[in-house]
């Protein structure tokens, strides 16, 4: 057999200092830290935000609650007091990295489209039949433009 060389993806660790996004629980949608792995199935997490509804209180949970994210807070220490990882979570710009990453930018299209009104899904709906029509317009006269050479 052939030399095969496997690299795993090396951003899907559970480490200390990693960034999770709660799925569901109370604190779903929001950010925290990893600040010590309890077990093969718990960890510590710490979510220092800046905005006051965005904070998560330290606390032990279950990794099937969180998703990982590629985020990570470099060498911050094991079991931080809540002061070092707010610092660290300022330094390390951890809400700025999120908030231009595209999974942030789905999830904040996909609140929108769900807060969306009856008349404005409408709006959407006849603006998007707009430019499908110019498109379409578009592709047609390069058609015939083709055809014609």
């Amino acid at each position: 057999m052939g030399d095969a060389d496997i690299k795993a993806s090396e951003w899907k660790l559970v480490e200390v200092g990693r960034i999770v996004l709660f799925a569901s629980g109370p604190y779903s949608g929001k950010l925290a830290a990893v600040i010590e792995i309890i077990d093969h199935k718990r960890v510590l997490v710490d979510g220092p935000s800046v905005d006051e509804k965005a904070v998560v209180p330290r606390h032990a949970t279950s990794l099937s609650n969180v998703v990982l994210t590629p985020v990570v807070i470099p060498k911050l220490p094991r079991a931080a007091r809540t002061g070092v990882v707010k610092r660290a979570w300022e330094k390390a710009e951890v809400e700025s990295k999120w908030s231009q990453s595209s999974w942030a930018k789905k999830r904040d299209q996909r609140e929108r489209r769900r807060a969306l009104s009856d008349f404005e899904r409408f709006k959407v709906m006849k603006l998007r039949k707009q430019t499908r029509f110019e498109v379409r317009k578009s592709v047609a006269k390069i058609r015939a433009a083709a055809n014609k050479a």
